[in-house]
């Protein structure tokens, strides 16, 4: 039978359309149906692209007689997390609460008002059954204990996303601690921090090329390097087509989790190519060009949008479209060229994965090789990759998130402006027109669409913040003022509607449908917390306009989040990548100029400094703040350089320029 999940936006609620289990989606409905049947609510929390959630639903949620047990005893709830990280985020906080650990799938068992009193994540489906008997004898015969059990819980979740609490201004002594922190932790061999599973640190190396930036420090930029190389050379890189996996299971980079986010290979465009910026270091480039190809031709939706993710299994076979064997190798190159590549790749007859299979990583350096070996390499990269398309693929989870494509289009825009990647640019333009034309009803912001239709959930916190910043990074490459006001637009939503008034920002609005808590987390984890985000907005948006008060809101913000980057670097990497740019000022440059093409363009945004605000267009245009009053000199396209609107003079040639804007370590 087709349950409640059957018109449901998130690909994962529909993957468990035709389950046995009476599925809702979460609803007021589904908790008042909890309490006219008098019995407790199964909350079961995934993502489309989970592995463990795909194991947990062939084995209880698909059999009839688990089913059975879940219909008679429960309402059961199914969530996507990616569509409601509210919702998600009080769970796994009682999870971890009552656990002292967490995960997806996240199983929550709940009285009919919600309140959480027994959490956990995958069970086995002998385990599933067993619990179910024991809650529901629990139920039954403990009620009183139970609900008491669910209040203190509640207590507890309450008590720990309360916001305020200390605060400390950023300053270049806190920037330099957090960096000590992240150079203590880092693993020496093999690049990243800490150990086995070991996830891409993006917005911590973020961090880190800021700091070498503004501070001029070798290590920060060794450890940006090694970590950077040690991953593209990696099997979570898809040494093919590009793109990379979510993370390793090994503290090698050899074998990943299969699963490929947006938010992290947009985040990682970012990463090599400011390193590539930085170093003119060619892996850089090639992977930065090689994942924002992944984004557009992998990811990429009839609709405009990209997708969120491509699944960890094929048939439920993880890593099944991706692992080779040396025969295999053989039996698509030939003999020479199938020996050459199981070397170069590290294929061997023992394997590096499972059942004798490997998973490709990149043996040796070939981008700064002899042209001749390059171009074998690329040959045979092609009619491997020819080949694998011929297998059973990935399924992708379609739906767009409005943070990750506000990430993307960040990430796409740097990429386009400093490459002269022309799809990359024209991307960036076009997804952020999704975002403005379906993602924002009424004034209000968005979470989820699919297929072209705008979801019901509403936006939270990170939305308005990486799409704010997605809208002024637009702004910058076009010179189009409807950017800088939609902008505006997200950024007045968040400060009245979540933000505390003293600096600090709950992840929903106070107008958002209530649930047992207000969530409130300023850790940056997968993805930047609604709070740097927002920060990273807002010291932005007042950089673009010279308008103080957002300014002092970014402030306000920023110090809010000083002890988690002072404290716990590697929970702050965004936090601490924001921080640079307004220690920075940043430096505001206008280049006037009636040829957007005009070289003097280019050398603002490739010497600038990474967190500078740059817009290139007519003197005086219309709705561009920081072009109003700069004439050209003498007829010619003129730089200013500028912070908090200050000038220095106007200069009309690149090494003028550069001697303005470069740090002094790279003049």
């Amino acid at each position: 039978m087709a349950n409640r999940l059957a018109d449901a936006t998130s690909p994962y609620l529909q993957q468990h359309r035709d389950n046995p289990v009476d599925w809702w989606q979460w609803s007021p409905e589904a908790f008042e149906e909890a309490r006219r049947r008098d019995v407790p609510v199964i909350i079961s929390v995934g993502y489309a692209a989970c592995h463990w959630c795909h194991v947990m639903a062939h084995e209880s949620f698909e059999d009839a007689t688990v089913a059975g047990l879940m219909n008679d005893g429960f309402v059961a709830i199914k969530v996507d997390r990616e569509e409601r990280p509210d919702v998600d985020a009080v769970y796994m906080t009682a999870t971890q609460a009552m656990t002292g650990q967490g995960g997806w799938p996240m199983t929550v068992f709940a009285t009919p008002d919600g309140e959480p009193f027994f959490c956990g994540t995958y069970y086995s489906r002998e385990r599933f059954t067993a619990l179910l008997g024991s809650v529901s004898t629990a139920w039954r015969d403990q009620r009183e204990a139970v609900v008491q059990q669910g209040a203190a819980v509640v207590q507890a979740v309450g008590g720990a996303q309360l916001v305020g609490g200390p605060t400390a201004p950023i300053s270049a002594e806190l920037l330099t601690a957090a960096a000590q922190g992240l150079f203590k932790d880092q693993d020496p061999m093999y690049g990243g921090f800490g150990g086995a599973p070991k996830f891409p640190p993006h917005m911590s190396l973020l961090f880190l090329l800021r700091h070498h930036e503004r501070t001029g420090s070798p290590e920060a930029l060794e450890t940006v390097r090694h970590a950077a190389e040690q991953m593209a050379r990696g099997g979570i890189y898809d040494q093919l087509a590009g793109g990379f996996a979510r993370y390793a299971v090994d503290n090698t980079w050899t074998v990943p989790h299969f699963e490929k986010m947006l938010y992290d290979n947009a985040l990682l465009l970012r990463v090599y190519t400011q390193l590539w910026r930085l170093t003119g270091d060619d892996l850089a480039r090639r992977v930065a060009g090689e994942t924002a190809a992944f984004l557009l031709r992998d990811l990429g939706t009839a609709e405009g949008g990209l997708a969120s993710a491509l699944d960890a299994d094929t048939d439920g076979v993880e890593g099944l479209t991706y692992a080779w064997t040396p025969a295999e190798l053989v039996e698509h190159l030939g003999d020479e060229d199938g020996a050459w590549a199981a070397d170069l790749f590290r294929v061997t007859a023992k394997g590096t994965f499972e059942d004798g299979r490997s998973v490709l990583v990149l043996a040796r350096d070939i981008d700064a090789a002899d042209p001749a070996l390059i171009a074998r390499w690329q040959d045979v990269r092609s009619r491997l990759l020819a080949a694998r398309s011929a297998r059973p693929q990935p399924a992708r989870d379609d739906k767009v998130v409005a943070s990750w494509n506000g990430l993307a289009v960040t990430a796409l825009a740097e990429h386009g402006v400093l490459t002269g990647t022309a799809a990359s640019r024209d991307a960036a333009v076009a997804l952020a027109g999704v975002l403005a034309d379906r993602h924002l009803v009424d004034g209000r912001l968005r979470r989820v669409s699919r297929d072209g239709v705008v979801g019901e959930p509403a936006g939270v916190l990170d939305d308005h913040g990486c799409v704010a910043e997605g809208f002024l990074a637009v702004h910058q490459i076009t010179g189009d003022p409807r950017w800088l006001g939609l902008a505006k637009q997200l950024l007045d939503v968040a400060l009245a509607h979540f933000g505390t008034g003293e600096g600090g920002f709950y992840d929903t609005a106070d107008d958002a449908e209530k649930l047992l808590t207000r969530p409130a987390d300023p850790t940056d984890n997968a993805t930047p917390s609604g709070a740097s985000s927002i920060g990273a907005a807002l010291v932005g948006y007042a950089a673009l306009t010279g308008e103080t008060a957002y300014r002092e809101a970014a402030d306000a913000t920023l110090a809010t989040l000083g002890p988690l980057i002072g404290g716990h670097p590697r929970f702050a990497g965004y936090s601490a990548a924001v921080a640079e740019a307004a220690l920075s000022g940043p430096l505001e440059i206008a280049v006037a100029t009636d040829d957007p093409a005009d070289p003097l363009v280019a050398a603002a945004f490739r010497y600038a400094p990474a967190g500078t605000v740059i817009v290139a267009g007519a003197p005086g245009a219309d709705g561009v703040p920081l072009l109003a009053n700069r004439p050209l000199i003498g007829g010619a396209a003129t730089a200013y350089v500028c912070r908090g609107f200050v000038c220095e003079r106007p200069v009309t040639t690149e090494d003028d320029l550069r001697g303005h804007v470069a740090p002094a370590h790279r003049r």
